[in-house]
């Protein structure tokens, strides 16, 4: 992970066109919802869906849950990103993951039970 961090990301012209029609809100609810599909949230959803007697009401909490964790998120990084430089910020990101891993590889957190 450490080191697929510190290769750019690369805007493909689809995503530019998508956010370009739809916004940031649109291209992030589009590109989201693309790439969580089956997650852990999704199959949480559709148990509860299955056994309660409002499924609608229970992908509407979930939704509703999903866009209050994350929105502001969306928003914020959105007005931060023109103004950090990339490479600090991915070169710190990548240190950090590189320490992490070479701290559960030498066994970090097994006393804790993880």
């Amino acid at each position: 992970m450490a080191i697929w961090t510190m290769v750019p990301d690369k805007i493909e012209e689809e995503e530019t066109q998508v956010a370009k029609k739809f916004g940031v809100f649109g291209a992030t609810l589009i590109t989201f919802f693309l790439a969580e599909m089956g997650d852990k949230t999704q199959i949480a959803t559709v148990a509860m869906a299955a056994y309660y007697a409002a499924p609608l009401m229970v992908v509407i909490g979930s939704t509703l849950g999903m866009l209050i964790a994350d929105v502001h998120a969306v928003f914020v990084g959105d007005k931060l990103a023109s103004k950090m430089p990339m490479k600090p910020v991915s070169s710190i990101a990548a240190a950090i993951l590189a320490l992490l891993g070479i701290a559960t590889l030498l066994g970090a957190g097994s006393k804790l039970g993880f």
